[in-house]
């Protein structure tokens, strides 16, 4: 019996060794291992984009299980029970930028071909330095979504296996890193499936259990718990529901917004529109993605309500079980409590042991999930896009897998030792991934596939211009205070404008702004790739496996179709 160890934090999770939820654990990791191994590649194909070979709702539940990171499945819930309204906006952020991402980009950048989205920006603005930021951005974003996802399967390592938070970090990311570098986007797709059924039947059953447990919900929880919402306003905190208590009008349109767009700029999203064999089913990719997306994130607030009525009620009557660390509400709970509060919701409903473990190894098929899909579009940008495009054109694939190979394990050994010591909670570490993606690639791809006549000269300014938005509110309110002991943002009068959360507000605008202006006073694109822009909107349906700069090769369209 391995003996519990004392948590980073002062928490109610019930932490230490549990068998049923550990044997869970461990026969997931050994199955993601043995698909891994199963569907290991030997092709840069198969390492980048599947083959191509991924159907619709294979796809969506693979898109469902990159975007359930450790953030939706842990992080959602806590925002919003610790910031009412505010955090509210993480659910309307992530969910509506997949419908701007299914009218505007997804079928075009399936028409448009290629492996990786520096791929497309290297092309499409047919610049290898252009490639180059692309890809290093790629890299960045990889980096800062990941120290989230380690920061979640420690966590629950602590909860499930008694382990410390830093050993349950170095555990998880060590088996992620293996089987991704076996497996690469081929096994790591079909591993995402299999852990979206994982995580979302675990994250759903004890949504059920406690809604049933408590009388609350019977059998739609998502519309049952508005009695249960009110009764937590009006007895504990009516700041929970008042739109702008937590933060201003303009904070949380700043945040909307960045998760909005940052979602359209993600690589490790829109790379799953390659893995499919045509525009058609990038389509469809993205509605089941949809569709797999909202079954978790429409649970997120119900969760928070029934994990906050039980914080500061709690059904087993001990109420020093919950109150360690809390200072007056559950909206001030330690962030140890919240980051866990899904797994602590069905913990404090007095469930048995095996089920909150099994709701907690959800929690850990989410990170995994979403890590995979980080390290292979942080892989691909490296061996692909930097190694083989920009330093030596003639590599082998034998040398480009052994390049993506030790990328996915440096990059992994980064995020593991950052995960450590987090500088922000999991929700708050992936928004800011967000933040950058929508500053600096949102644009340069919106503008890159529906305007034929941005130039490389605007692409590179705007990506530029983005990077120091995006980068310099993140340091400016967060690394900055985190790395040096700063009370507070270094600019509060920046931080107020431009929060490193929500920097898309004002930066989106200002690289648009940018990339037009430029491209104006610039020498007009190549006359093929305009062609390969108009391609992609195109009304003929594509040949499976066909791409734009297949039918501009051979003359394409040399006027708007």
């Amino acid at each position: 019996m391995i003996e519990p160890v004392t948590l980073q934090y002062e928490t109610a999770v019930d932490i230490g060794f549990k068998a049923i939820p550990a044997l869970t654990i461990v026969a997931m990791m050994v199955l993601f291992l043995g698909v891994g191994y199963f569907f290991r590649v030997a092709a840069v194909d198969d390492l980048w984009v599947a083959g191509r070979s991924i159907g619709a709702i294979e796809n969506g539940m693979a898109i469902g299980a990159n975007w359930m990171s450790a953030a939706s499945y842990l992080g959602v819930a806590a925002l919003i029970a610790t910031a009412g309204y505010y955090g509210l906006g993480f659910v309307v952020g992530w969910t509506t930028g997949y419908f701007i991402l299914l009218i505007f980009m997804a079928a075009q950048f399936r028409r448009f071909g290629k492996y990786t989205a520096p791929d497309f920006v290297g092309d499409r603005f047919y610049s290898n330095y252009a490639r180059g930021i692309a890809a290093f951005v790629t890299l960045v974003i990889a980096f800062v979504y990941a120290i989230g996802q380690g920061s979640g399967m420690g966590l629950m390592a602590q909860y499930i296996l008694g382990l410390s938070y830093e050993a349950g970090v170095i555990l998880f990311m060590g088996v992620t890193i293996v089987y991704v570098a076996l497996s690469g986007m081929l096994g790591a797709t079909k591993n995402m499936a299999l852990q979206y059924v994982i995580l979302i039947l675990a994250f759903l059953l004890g949504l059920y259990v406690v809604g049933w447990s408590q009388g609350w919900s019977t059998v739609m929880p998502y519309l049952e718990a508005g009695a249960q919402t009110e009764l937590l306003i009006e007895e504990f905190h009516a700041q929970f529901a008042e739109p702008f208590a937590a933060e201003s009008f303009y904070m949380w349109m700043a945040l909307v917004v960045s998760l909005i767009l940052g979602t359209c700029g993600l690589p490790h999203v829109l790379v799953r529109f390659y893995t499919v064999d045509n525009e058609r089913t990038a389509r469809w990719s993205t509605v089941w993605g949809l569709f797999f997306i909202c079954l978790l994130y429409w649970g997120t607030a119900t969760y928070a309500v029934f994990g906050g009525l039980l914080y500061e009620e709690p059904v087993s009557g001990d109420e020093t079980a919950v109150t360690a660390g809390a200072e007056d509400t559950f909206m001030n709970m330690p962030g140890a409590d919240g980051d866990a509060l899904v797994a602590l919701t069905v913990q404090l409903a007095d469930m048995p042991e095996w089920l909150v473990g099994i709701v907690a190894a959800g929690a850990v098929a989410a990170a995994l999930a979403t890590t995979a899909g980080l390290f292979v579009s942080a892989s691909s940008a490296a061996a692909h896009d930097i190694y083989t495009n920009l330093y030596k054109t003639e590599a082998t694939q034998r040398e480009q897998m052994a390049v993506g190979r030790t990328t996915i394990l440096v990059i992994g050994i980064l995020v593991t030792l950052i995960a450590l010591n987090p500088p922000a909670l999991i929700g708050e570490l992936v928004a800011m991934s967000f933040a950058i993606a929508a500053c600096v690639f949102f644009p340069v791809f919106f503008l890159g596939l529906w305007w034929e006549n941005a130039t490389q000269e605007g692409a590179i300014a705007g990506m530029l211009v983005g990077i120091l938005v995006s980068f310099g509110a993140i340091a400016n309110d967060t690394a900055i205070p985190m790395y040096t002991g700063v009370e507070g943002a270094f600019s509060t009068t920046l931080a107020a404008y431009v929060p490193g959360l929500g920097s898309a507000l004002v930066g989106v605008p200002v690289v648009f702004a940018v990339i037009i202006v430029v491209s104006l006073v610039t020498e007009s694109p190549p006359e093929h790739v305009k062609r390969l822009v108009r391609q992609c909107h195109s009304p003929k349906p594509m040949d499976k496996m066909d791409a734009a700069e297949d039918v501009a090769a051979d003359g394409g369209t040399t006027t708007d179709d």
